[in-house]
Protein backbone atom coordinates (compact mmCIF):
# COMPACT_ATOMS: atom_id res chain seq x y z
CA UNK A 1 0.00 0.00 0.00
CA UNK A 2 1.30 3.32 -0.61
CA UNK A 3 0.97 5.91 2.60
CA UNK A 4 1.86 9.28 1.85
CA UNK A 5 3.29 10.55 5.72
CA UNK A 6 3.87 14.44 6.19
CA UNK A 7 5.11 15.99 9.50
CA UNK A 8 5.70 19.47 10.88
CA UNK A 9 8.28 19.13 13.97
CA UNK A 10 8.65 22.23 16.39
CA UNK A 11 12.66 23.59 15.64
CA UNK A 12 12.49 26.46 18.08
CA UNK A 13 15.04 24.62 19.93
CA UNK A 14 17.82 21.61 19.88
CA UNK A 15 15.76 18.78 20.90
CA UNK A 16 13.20 19.69 18.06
CA UNK A 17 15.89 20.22 15.54
CA UNK A 18 17.25 16.85 16.37
CA UNK A 19 13.82 15.22 16.36
CA UNK A 20 12.70 16.92 13.04
CA UNK A 21 15.99 14.92 11.86
CA UNK A 22 15.02 11.39 13.06
CA UNK A 23 11.87 11.70 12.13
CA UNK A 24 13.15 12.63 8.73
CA UNK A 25 16.04 9.57 8.50
CA UNK A 26 13.01 7.44 9.55
CA UNK A 27 10.96 8.24 6.75
CA UNK A 28 13.52 7.85 4.26
CA UNK A 29 14.13 4.25 5.83
CA UNK A 30 10.64 3.52 4.44
CA UNK A 31 9.84 5.78 1.36
CA UNK A 32 10.85 8.78 -1.09
CA UNK A 33 11.14 12.14 -0.29
CA UNK A 34 8.98 13.64 -2.51
CA UNK A 35 8.37 17.49 -0.73
CA UNK A 36 10.83 18.80 2.16
CA UNK A 37 8.11 17.25 5.09
CA UNK A 38 6.66 14.64 2.90
CA UNK A 39 7.16 10.94 1.83
CA UNK A 40 5.57 8.96 -0.30
CA UNK A 41 6.04 4.92 1.48
CA UNK A 42 4.74 2.05 -0.46
CA UNK A 43 5.05 -0.40 2.62
CA UNK A 44 3.40 -4.18 3.57
CA UNK A 45 0.89 -4.09 6.93
CA UNK A 46 4.19 -5.40 8.91
CA UNK A 47 6.73 -2.55 7.48
CA UNK A 48 3.28 0.23 8.31
CA UNK A 49 2.93 -1.30 11.53
CA UNK A 50 6.53 -0.61 12.86
CA UNK A 51 6.95 2.05 11.09
CA UNK A 52 4.16 4.27 12.34
CA UNK A 53 5.08 3.17 15.71
CA UNK A 54 8.87 4.07 15.18
CA UNK A 55 7.14 8.00 13.76
CA UNK A 56 5.02 8.16 17.14
CA UNK A 57 7.76 7.24 19.34
CA UNK A 58 9.26 10.01 17.94
CA UNK A 59 7.31 12.99 17.71
CA UNK A 60 6.01 15.08 20.53
CA UNK A 61 2.53 15.25 19.74
CA UNK A 62 2.16 18.78 22.31
CA UNK A 63 4.56 20.29 19.64
CA UNK A 64 4.72 18.52 16.42
CA UNK A 65 2.28 17.19 13.99
CA UNK A 66 2.03 13.71 11.85
CA UNK A 67 -0.70 13.38 9.11
CA UNK A 68 -0.79 9.69 7.24
CA UNK A 69 -2.78 9.63 3.80
CA UNK A 70 -3.43 5.71 2.93
CA UNK A 71 -3.82 5.43 -1.28
CA UNK A 72 -4.08 2.40 -1.07
CA UNK A 73 -2.35 -0.47 -3.25
CA UNK A 74 -4.46 0.98 -6.53
CA UNK A 75 -2.50 4.29 -5.93
CA UNK A 76 -1.14 5.07 -9.47
CA UNK A 77 -4.38 6.41 -10.92
CA UNK A 78 -4.84 8.80 -8.00
CA UNK A 79 -1.45 10.45 -7.65
CA UNK A 80 -1.00 13.49 -10.36
CA UNK A 81 2.40 15.16 -10.25
CA UNK A 82 3.21 18.36 -12.46
CA UNK A 83 6.59 20.23 -11.89
CA UNK A 84 10.03 20.08 -11.94
CA UNK A 85 11.20 17.06 -9.66
CA UNK A 86 10.63 13.89 -11.55
CA UNK A 87 8.16 11.27 -9.90
CA UNK A 88 9.90 8.27 -7.78
CA UNK A 89 9.33 5.14 -9.31
CA UNK A 90 8.21 3.65 -6.01
CA UNK A 91 8.09 0.05 -7.48
CA UNK A 92 11.21 -0.24 -9.57
CA UNK A 93 12.84 -2.69 -7.10
CA UNK A 94 15.28 -2.11 -4.10
CA UNK A 95 15.10 1.68 -2.58
CA UNK A 96 18.82 2.58 -1.89
CA UNK A 97 18.93 4.62 1.24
Amino acid sequence: MLVLVSYDVSTINKPGQRRLARIAKTCLNYGQRVQNSVFECLVDSAQWTTFRAELLRLYKPEEDSLRFYFLGSNWERKVEHHGAKDTPNLESGTLII
